[in-house]
């Protein structure tokens, strides 16, 4: 069976397929224009964030017969397409679920202690302790919008800190350690809110003027899932005229940002899209992605 990997991969996990008798191909930097040229030849692909597989290419790849996204989420696949073509599609979605949670869990406190900003005028040599009084997160309420695998994963970390944890999350009936609520309910009593759900059609722009409204004055905000799920012109306001004290992101709606004026707000915190960049979420990807199409390819 052959297999393009199209996207960086530990390269263990490209010798364990290759070891196993898989013809593994490796081009990491592989154009979109190159793609429809180079991927019909392949039975396999593997991809992480930066290659997208939509209707068109997987059209003129007839030899096709699994993608495998090392990551979370298939948001850069169009998955329901390829599978109505018989193409079996698949992530890995688990192995950097610890790797966002603590991210996110970090985040929050970077806004409570304003360690940004601190850390900022430490390196300016201007000792200014008497600004930075922040707060403690134990004690406080988080509010989950997805209680999936990283949902859970931060959870658990809340929890430990004696945080009080709630989540909204229409698929789930229940979850250990946390109270379920209404989306409504989790806006209304949230301290600190952590997005933790994938874009859809029903999650894009689900957190918008309405539901900002509808927060805590001084809530937290942490965006460690997708981009385009909280609306970032109604985020700008919400932060801008003191209802949201502060929000930390990893995630945007266009990667990079087209327009960065997020960013350079003092309340905000921000940075490119690393949550699963750690060595040990990309040990298990890779991990993941191997065991995946090596048991593939023996049906």
């Amino acid at each position: 069976m052959q297999i393009l990997v199209c996207d960086r991969t530990e390269s263990d996990a490209i010798e364990r397929m290759r070891a196993a008798g898989l013809i593994v191909d490796t081009y990491f930097e592989v154009s979109p224009e190159e793609l429809p040229n180079v991927l019909p030849n392949y039975a396999g692909c593997v991809v992480r964030s930066r290659t997208k597989i939509r209707q068109p290419l997987i059209d003129v790849c007839p030899n096709l017969k699994i993608i495998v996204r090392g990551g979370v989420g298939l948001d850069t696949i169009d998955a329901d397409y390829a599978r109505s073509k018989g193409i079996t599609v698949m992530n890995t979605a688990r192995a950097s679920s610890v790797s966002v949670a603590e991210l996110a869990l970090g985040f929050m406190f970077m806004l409570a202690r304003n360690l940004y900003k601190a850390s900022s005028t430490m390196k300016a040599e201007k000792w200014e302790k008497k600004t930075f009084e922040g707060d403690e997160i134990g004690g406080k309420t988080l509010g989950l919008i997805g209680i999936g695998n990283i949902g859970k994963e931060v959870a658990i970390r809340a929890n430990a800190l004696g945080m009080t944890v709630i989540a909204y999350d229409p698929y789930v009936k229940e979850s250990e350690g946390v109270r379920l609520v209404t989306l409504d309910e989790v806006l209304a009593q949230s301290d600190y809110i952590s997005l933790h759900l994938p874009i859809t059609k029903e999650s894009a722009d689900m957190i918008g003027k309405a539901q900002f409204e509808k927060m805590k004055t001084g809530v937290r905000i942490v965006n460690c899932a997708r981009g385009g799920i909280l609306n970032e012109s109604a985020l700008y306001a919400a932060l801008t005229n003191g209802k949201v004290a502060g929000a930390a992101l990893d995630v945007y709606a266009e990667e990079p940002p087209m327009d960065w004026k997020l960013a350079q707000l003092d309340n905000v915190i921000c940075s490119p899209h690393i949550g699963a960049a750690t060595k040990e979420a990309q040990g298990r990807v890779g991990a993941e992605v191997a065991e995946i199409l090596i048991e593939f390819a023996k049906k």
